[in-house]
């Protein structure tokens, strides 16, 4: 009588040749030096930023004025930030649909033989700098939006954002909005358009065959896959927006007040305050715009890291309905 045989797992060799420590040793150290750099730059800003911070202490997030000509200055960041918030909702409500709109047309509708063109094309919107868009919004798109500005002031002015007093429309928040919005397209569109190629073709098929239209079938498959795709590309974008500089400086008046009337001329952002002032800041001054630096690097930082985290979701068909 044979011995019974007894069923026992087979060791895996785990040795590694010197290539592939080396590999991970590099891969490891690039990793981590992201987030020394991160840290660095974090502390950067937050020593530069202390002397700011006791001046003015938490009266920093809350005051509206940016004045250091007197022996006692007076300065806060509660309007610029407001606006930065606005500007960055206004341009993320106007490219989302847009963005959506194209990922669909790329994969969904747009022919085999263009639909490498037309991401290219997208792709190529991102590599067009700031200076190129600021320069548009102001001298092309700025006569042509007072015009929708003023429509917008008579007949929809019973909603609190589009009314106006001033009669002023030019270097408005809703039009430097509006050019943001045009800036951080490719980015939503990019990450949409990945996330929608990558519904199953099974269940697009099913939908298909059960006798759904093409919409059908998107409305009822695509999106609900892409749902959390598209919150991260809107997130990613978000944060594009928010640290947006020069085309914001470029179109806006800059002033230092809050109101919920976009259409009227005057604003400003953390971003674009720090490209204007920086050059002419002494001491108190260039203290208080690394403070207003270190804020705007915080509130990017958390967008960004939730828009990886859903981003992450949505690759990985995790927490999405199909």
């Amino acid at each position: 009588m044979t011995d019974q045989l007894i069923d026992t797992p087979r060791a895996i060799p785990t040795s590694r040749t010197r290539g592939d420590v080396i590999f991970r040793r590099a891969a490891m150290a690039s990793g981590l030096s992201t987030f020394v750099i991160m840290g660095l730059i974090g502390t950067f800003l937050l020593l530069r930023a202390l002397p700011a911070f006791r001046i003015a202490g938490l009266h920093f997030f809350t005051h509206t004025l940016w004045q250091f000509a007197s022996t006692h200055p007076d300065f806060g960041i509660a309007a610029v930030l407001y606006w930065t918030v606005v500007i960055s909702l206004v341009a993320l409500a106007l490219a989302l649909p847009v963005s959506v709109g194209t990922a669909l047309y790329i994969t969904e509708y747009a022919p085999l033989r263009l639909r490498r063109p037309l991401t290219a094309l997208v792709d190529l919107l991102a590599a067009v700098p700031s200076l190129i868009f600021g320069m548009w919004g102001l001298f092309f798109l700025q006569p042509r939006m007072t015009g929708l500005s003023k429509w917008m002031s008579i007949h929809v002015s019973f909603i609190p954002i589009f009314k106006v007093t001033s009669g002023h429309f030019a270097s408005s928040p809703f039009i430097a909005g509006v050019v943001v919005g045009l800036m951080i397209v490719p980015i939503i569109t990019s990450v949409s358009r990945e996330v929608f190629s990558q519904a199953p073709p099974s269940e697009k098929e099913g939908a298909l065959a059960l006798g759904g239209t093409r919409w059908g079938m998107i409305r009822a498959v695509v999106l609900p896959f892409g749902r959390g795709g598209v919150i991260g590309g809107s997130m990613l974008g978000l944060g594009r927006a928010l640290g947006e500089t020069i085309a914001v400086a470029i179109i806006l008046s800059p002033s230092f007040f809050v109101t919920p009337r976009i259409l009227e001329g005057g604003g400003n952002s953390v971003a674009a305050l720090i490209a204007l002032h920086f050059g002419e800041a002494r001491s108190t001054e260039l203290s208080a715009l690394m403070a207003a630096g270190l804020t705007l690097f915080i509130v990017t930082l958390i967008v960004n890291a939730l828009a990886t985290v859903v981003v992450s979701r949505s690759r990985s068909g995790k927490g999405v309905e199909i």
